[in-house]
C-alpha cells in the first residue's frame, strides 16, 4: 500500500499545522550581530599593523654612554663582588649557560633584546651568560656604538654583578661574560 502525497487528509493536516504562520520574506538568518562598519574595520586593521612607539622604562640610561675602543678589554664588578670571582670570570672558568649576539643591530633593538635576555636568564637562575656586542671601528673613526652602550647598560642593570671581555675563543673583545645575580629558589641546595 503506497501513500499518495496528495492525500486530502494530509493536506488538511498540514494546513491546520501551519495556520497563522507568516511566509519568509528574506532568506538570511538574523544572528543578532550589528553590521560592521567597513571604515571602522579598516581603521582598526591599520592601527593593529602600526608599530607602537611606547616608552619602555627599563632602568637603562643612554644619557652618559661610556665610550670604549674597539680592542679595549672591558671589566666591571658591582660593590661586594669578590675579586676572585671576577678573575675566574675573565679566565673563562665560570661556564656561560646562554648567549646572545647583538652586533649589527640598532641600539634600540639591542637594548630591548638585552633586557629581555637578562630577564629570562635570571628567571631561570642562570649564573653566567655571554653577550656579543661586536667591536667594529666606525667609518667616521668614532668608538663602536654597541660595545659602548652594552658596557654602559650592564653597569646599570640590577641583576648584573660583573662582566669581563671574553677569551679569544668566545669572541675576545667583541663579547663579554656577564655574571648575574641569582635569587635562590626555595629548597635549592647550592
Amino acid at each position: 500500500m503506497t501513500q499518495d502525497s496528495n492525500d486530502p487528509d494530509d493536506l488538511e493536516l498540514f494546513r491546520q499545522a501551519t495556520k497563522g504562520a507568516k511566509p519568509i520574506t528574506h532568506d538570511r538568518a538574523d544572528t543578532g550581530k550589528p553590521r560592521s562598519d567597513r571604515a571602522q574595520l579598516q581603521a582598526r586593521r591599520q592601527r593593529a599593523t602600526q608599530t607602537q612607539n611606547q616608552l619602555r622604562v627599563d632602568g637603562l640610561s643612554d644619557q652618559f654612554v661610556i665610550d670604549v675602543l674597539p680592542e679595549e678589554e672591558l671589566a666591571w664588578a658591582a660593590n661586594g663582588v669578590q675579586e676572585g670571582q671576577l678573575r675566574k670570570l675573565k679566565a673563562g672558568q665560570i661556564a656561560f649557560d646562554g648567549s646572545i649576539d647583538l652586533h649589527g643591530m640598532s641600539v634600540d633593538k639591542a637594548r630591548e633584546l638585552l633586557w629581555e635576555f637578562i630577564a629570562e636568564a635570571t628567571r631561570i637562575e642562570v649564573r653566567c651568560v655571554r653577550v656579543t656586542h661586536g667591536k667594529a671601528q666606525r667609518k667616521d673613526g668614532r668608538t663602536p656604538i654597541l660595545k659602548s652602550h652594552v658596557n654602559t647598560w650592564l653597569r646599570q642593570h640590577p641583576k648584573v654583578l660583573g662582566f669581563t671581555s671574553c677569551l679569544p675563543r668566545h669572541g675576545g673583545t667583541g663579547s663579554v661574560y656577564v655574571l648575574l645575580r641569582r635569587d635562590m629558589l626555595e629548597g635549592r641546595d647550592d
